[in-house]
């Protein structure tokens, strides 16, 4: 499993920014902030373009984010992926066979080992590991878990992209749209 060399996985907040991906590269896209009412024409529209969506489905508005909800969205619309910091959403992500991402904020040292105790419940596909920039942590969770990690938040430049990459991040999310233009093509439509 993996992103077939993509190294960024563009998170979309705004519709008008997934009109342009569906016109790029990218293959592999992470979907936030969306309404419930939105749903489907996105997921159509993704997979006529051939992408493979990740929902982030703890900010899908309109819907409660739990396990019930996470079986309705796997079941109505096949989503490739869920992201999420529940563990029940996780844990029912992977029943449905839908590739898991654990998204994990960090801010001290008590939160990394809360962590290491979820990730040991879920044992999720990919680990998101928020703030991105925490390089050497990222390099000890990959070490302690063998999950290959994704680093997300305040992941602004180039460099921050990079130092991730070689921190042995699999990729980076950002909804830095500048970013995503330094790593992928796009075509004007």
């Amino acid at each position: 499993m993996g992103f077939h060399d993509q190294k960024i996985l563009p998170a979309v907040r705004h519709i008008k920014d997934l009109e342009k991906l569906l016109h790029s590269t990218y293959e592999y896209l992470v979907i936030l902030d969306i309404h419930i009412a939105q749903l489907n024409s996105i997921m159509s529209l993704t997979r006529k373009h051939k992408k493979k969506v990740f929902l982030h489905i703890d900010l899908i508005h309109g819907l409660q984010n739990d396990a019930y909800a996470t079986e309705y969205v796997c079941q109505e619309f096949e989503p490739y992926g869920i992201l999420s910091t529940k563990t029940n959403v996780i844990l029912k992500a992977k029943q449905k066979g839908v590739v898991t991402i654990q998204r994990i904020f960090l801010i001290d040292s008590s939160s990394l080992a809360k962590s290491y105790v979820l990730l040991q419940k879920t044992t999720p596909d990919y680990i998101e590991v928020l703030p991105g920039a925490l390089t050497q942590v990222i390099t000890e969770i990959h070490e302690k878990t063998g999950i290959p990690i994704i680093a997300g938040g305040f992941i602004r430049t180039v460099a921050d992209i990079e130092r991730a990459l070689q921190a042995g991040a699999a990729a980076i999310t950002t909804s830095n749209t500048d970013l995503w233009k330094k790593y992928g093509e796009f075509t004007k439509k």
